[in-house]
């Protein structure tokens, strides 16, 4: 092995454990947020895809919307989660304004739907996505629809946004309208690693997001 070959293979396992010990964070404090839930909580999952989140969100007995733009995603998700009366499923993507956009399906998303489905994306130009399929979803005001839900329960618990590039455009447009003061926790995962020239967004969304709100009201480092 050269020594360039041991240096990627030193990264890449650096790598994977970040990613490991990232992701058992995010399932403790997935623990942690569903111990806290109750009936008459709202939550909201943006990106529930297969139903990993929203299934124990559901268990909790709060109302869960559940939001899911990928055809194939939202038929597991429903067989998932359909059963329980306080979910509703919503077949659309979440955004800035309501309308028709075009999903981006991972290249060779037939090989494998079941993995390929979280790489589906409403924004151009992503990694992995490129050249892929494409297929038109409805998406859906979410900004409008956070405020019909406040107007109406006065408070949101928990709010999960994991919609593969979209979140930056929703985050700046919600952080600008100061809509997360009546939400008690977001999680975000973010993925300026998938879209390189948003980089400097990400960057100022993170130094804004920051400098107004602690981890524990809204966590950019979600999974």
């Amino acid at each position: 092995m050269t020594d360039e070959q041991e240096n990627k293979e030193q990264r890449r396992a650096r790598w994977k454990m970040q990613r490991r010990l990232k992701n058992a964070r995010s399932e403790g404090m997935m623990q942690g947020i569903v111990s806290m839930l109750q009936p008459g909580d709202v939550v909201l999952d943006c990106g529930a895809n297969v139903g990993a989140v929203c299934e124990p969100l559901a268990q909790s007995g709060a109302t869960v919307h559940a939001f899911e733009p990928d055809p194939y995603a939202f038929s597991q998700l429903s067989a998932r989660v359909g059963q329980f009366d306080n979910v509703t499923l919503h077949n659309a993507a979440v955004g800035s304004h309501a309308g028709t956009v075009k999903l981006q399906r991972a290249t060779g998303f037939d090989d494998d739907p079941a993995r390929n489905s979280v790489k589906s994306t409403i924004i151009e130009g992503g990694r992995s996505t490129d050249g892929g399929e494409t297929v038109d979803v409805e998406m859906i005001d979410f900004p409008a629809f956070v405020r019909a839900l406040l107007a109406e329960h006065g408070k949101i618990a928990f709010l999960k946004m994991d919609i593969e590039g979209a979140e930056l455009d929703l985050m700046e447009t919600m952080f600008a309208a100061d809509m997360f003061e009546d939400i008690r926790l977001t999680v975000v995962e973010t993925h300026e690693k998938k879209f390189k020239e948003l980089r400097p967004r990400y960057a100022k969304l993170r130094e804004d997001v920051g400098a107004k709100y602690p981890i524990t009201k809204i966590n950019l480092d979600w999974i």
